[in-house]
């Protein structure tokens, strides 16, 4: 009877033993499971909120490129100032631009390193590049060199001193000045 009884009390101690360690490997697992549980639900959460971080850069972007192209035509490096009589507002000196795109490597990082500015002459329509040997037979001024994909534009006068028969006059025509953004968007990953 002994016998049984120290069985008995070995097999129930070997049980108790045994759902013992079954509670702690049931809760090893539980914190497991809800410890990957609250690390998914963080990463969704990241995911979610970095997903529009793109669009938010390409937004700022432009509206710096808009921001950038009213404000341009009236800046010293652009502006005719008085040069053709009175100051006038959206006036573009073609002279003054012309040097610009010849020492653009000084204003390196000055309108910001995505951002490319072009002067386009609406009429007579082309591509022919300004360089210092075609001007003013051109109609295209890109200061950087860089095609333009995403720009904001605005209209100006762009003049310049002509010379006809011995007469120096004040030649001004319609242009578009368009600055460039990077749209982040189109950046691979």
């Amino acid at each position: 009877m002994k016998r049984q009884k120290s069985k008995i009390l070995i097999c129930s101690s070997l049980t108790s033993q045994t759902k013992a360690q079954l509670k702690i490997q049931q809760m090893v697992f539980m914190l497991l499971a809800v410890t990957l549980f609250f690390v998914l639900v963080g990463m969704l959460v990241l995911a979610l909120r970095f997903a529009g971080i793109k669009e938010s850069a390409t937004e700022i972007e432009e509206k710096n490129a808009m921001l950038l192209v009213t404000r341009i035509a009236n800046s010293p490096e652009f502006s005719c100032g008085n040069a053709f009589g009175k100051s006038r507002t959206n006036c573009i000196d073609a002279d003054k631009v012309m040097m610009l795109k010849k020492n653009i490597d000084k204003y390196d990082n000055f309108w910001g390193r995505e951002t490319n500015i072009e002067i386009r002459k609406i009429y007579p329509k082309g591509n022919v590049v300004c360089t210092i040997r075609n001007y003013p037979d051109c109609n295209l001024i890109n200061l950087q060199s860089e095609e333009i994909h995403a720009e904001h534009s605005n209209f100006v006068s762009l003049c310049r001193k002509d010379l006809i028969n011995g007469e120096v006059y004040d030649k001004c025509e319609l242009a578009k000045i368009m600055v460039s953004y990077k749209d982040w968007r189109e950046v691979q990953k």
